[in-house]
This record gives structure tokens, sequence and C-alpha cells, in this order.
């Protein structure tokens, strides 16, 4: 079986765009936001294949609620439905949008995290003629049961999480009774973002980041700082750490480094 190509993924060049225009929102980067804006419309303009191709992987991935039956003629017709699509064009504007984004944005867009990109692969591979039968059955099946998943057992299933990162997140207040505040809220968004792909934990981290930064900026004004290179030097290499955090997905590694910064800017402003 080939590897997947997520830049061939059209879906995924879709999904790396919106978090770039929404990281820009956030960073308050009016230029960088509307340039996102304007690859993403070229790109993805009305009937385009890569619109056609869009639509069929939302169809897939946004569907919920049917009975196996309907789930199972949706998958066969978007299967029907792709194989119409003109191949050869479908790949041009996907070279051409790949090509639009490395030279009006950067090629670190593609490094943004989407947290459902196994899905799209998925939805990538059954499109895909290079997944021989036994695989693309199993991948169908998988789909299908996405698809005809309740409405009911999504919130049953949301409302058990809930109950369980609550208590766990009140079980580590209590034995981590000093951790600072900051430190207690960013572990608290970070456990629940486990139920909502780390949307609301993102979102949290990239302001708690921007609120680092500028403590550790400011802080080379203050005379401790101004006659110990030693320390600037340190506090210079920690400002590195922060800004690398943007080009990727947070791990258990770089989440920690992030409470042992809160510290070092608890004692800066002290």
């Amino acid at each position: 079986m080939a590897k997947h190509n997520k830049k061939r993924n059209t879906a995924f060049i879709y999904e790396v765009l919106v978090r770039e225009i929404i990281k820009q929102t956030i960073n308050k980067n009016k230029e960088k936001r509307d340039i996102a804006i304007g690859v993403t419309k070229k790109a993805f303009k009305k009937d385009t294949e890569l619109r056609k191709e869009l639509d069929l992987y939302k169809a897939l991935m946004e569907t919920k609620n049917l009975n196996e039956r309907v789930a199972e003629k949706l998958v066969f017709e978007t299967k029907r439905q792709h194989a119409q699509l003109d191949q050869k064009k479908l790949f041009k504007e996907q070279s051409n949008a790949i090509a639009l984004i490395n030279k009006n944005i950067s090629k670190n867009v593609f490094n943004n995290f989407v947290p459902n990109y196994k899905n799209l692969a998925t939805v990538a591979q059954i499109f895909g003629q290079s997944v021989n039968p036994k695989t693309k059955v199993l991948l169908e099946t998988k789909i299908i049961q996405e698809l005809s998943i309740t409405l009911e057992a999504k919130e049953k299933q949301r409302h058990i999480s809930s109950l369980v990162v609550k208590n766990f997140i009140n079980r580590f207040n209590e034995t981590y009774s000093d951790l600072l505040e900051e430190q207690k809220d960013l572990f608290s968004k970070y456990v629940s973002s486990f139920q909502d792909n780390g949307t609301e934990f993102k979102f949290y981290l990239n302001e708690e980041i921007g609120r680092l930064k500028e403590i550790i900026n400011k802080s080379y004004e203050l005379e401790e700082v101004k006659q110990d290179k030693s320390l600037k030097t340190k506090l210079k290499d920690v400002a590195t750490i922060l800004k690398d955090f943007s080009k990727e997905p947070i791990n258990k590694e770089s989440f920690l480094q992030v409470l042992k910064i809160q510290n070092l800017v608890k004692e800066l402003q002290s």
C-alpha cells in the first residue's frame, strides 16, 4: 500500500489553511490572516475539482446519525462521484494550491496541527486506487460506523468523558496544591483537550504563550538581567523555545516545558 501523502489530501490542505487563518487571527496579524483567506478562496473557488473533492470529504466527515443502510449508500455515492472527477485537473489544482501556500504564506503551514488527520487519511484511502480490497472494505466499514453513530450516543460519550476529566482534574489539584494558578489552569485545559480534539486548549495555550513572551521580553530591562549575561542568554533560549511551539503540535515534553517556563516567569515577576 502506498504511503499517504498529506499534501495530496485535499481536505488536509483546506484544514491547515483554516487553522492558519485562526492562528493569525489570534496573533492579531491582519495582513497574514488576509493572505491566508485569499489563498483559501482562490484554491477552493466554486466549480474547481478541488472544491468538488472537498465537498465529498465533508459529506463523509460531517454527516452523522444515519442508519447503516443509508450510510452505506452515502459511501457508495461519494465514491461514485469521486471516480467521475477529472483526476489530472485535480492533481494540477492541488499542485497550484501547494505552490500558492509556499509562495504567499509559508511551507510551515503544512505543519499546522490537524486533529482529525487520521480520519482525513482514511477517507483519502477509500477514494484512492492504491489500497488493496481487504483494507478498503475495512476502512469503509469504519466510516460507515462513524456515519451511523447516533447523536445520543455521541452526547453520552461526551458526558461520561466530562465526568472522568472533572474527577481527574480535582484529584490533580488536590495532589499538586502547590502549583501556580496558571499552571493548574493550563493543566485543566490540557486534560480537557482530549474531549474536543484540543480546540479550546490550543486557543488557551496560544494566549498563554503570548503572555509568557511579553513578560520575558520586558524582563531584559530588569537590572538583574542586564548585569547577568548568563541569565540574559538563558532567557533568550526560553524565548526561542516559546517561538518554536507554534511550529508543531504540543506534546507531553513541550507541555511540561511550558509549566517550567510559567515558574520562571513567576520568579521574574517577583
